[in-house]
């Protein structure tokens, strides 16, 4: 838990970052980073060295995306719930879940995200196009699985949050 307090901090998500980030613009446009680091490292075959800068701005992205946006007008979204969610899930040490969302779901949606995102990364490395695409698109699917469960978990808390 320890560990995604501090990414959490890595990536400045105080209280103020924790709703810039809820902005739904953050959310959506965070979902372009795989794609971008895919298409960068794929891109050495045409750039050749350059690709770094590729790789740099995708990453660039993924630690500025969550700070970039405003917080949002409003919190009746999909996008900024599941941030809020996210948020819960991370303190759940300190505040118990409700008992149906202390599962394995979150788990695997999480393994699922990850083997995706090695196979994207690896995939885009050997321009393997079925690897990369597929791989990217297991790590999308899996993390709005987990973002749809946070969702969730934010609409059975709000009130008590």
């Amino acid at each position: 838990m320890e560990f995604w307090k501090r990414v959490s901090a890595l990536f400045g998500l105080n209280d103020r970052g924790w709703m810039r980030h809820a902005n739904p613009w953050s959310v959506y446009t965070r979902y372009l980073a795989l794609p971008m680091l895919v298409l960068a490292i794929w891109s050495r075959s045409w750039v050749g060295g350059w690709y770094l800068a590729g790789v740099a701005a995708a990453i660039g992205w993924i630690f500025l995306n969550p700070i970039l946006f405003s917080p949002p007008a409003s919190t009746r979204n999909w996008a900024s719930r599941a941030v809020l969610g996210e948020r819960v899930w991370l303190d759940r040490k300190n505040r118990p879940l409700p008992g149906h969302h202390a599962n394995a779901v979150i788990p695997v949606t999480n393994l699922f995200s990850a083997i995706g995102f090695a196979a994207a990364l690896f995939g885009a490395w050997k321009f393997d196009a079925t690897l990369a695409i597929g791989g990217t698109l297991v790590t999308i699917l899996a993390k709005s699985w987990f973002l749809d469960r946070m969702v969730w978990l934010w609409l059975d808390v709000k009130d008590t949050a």
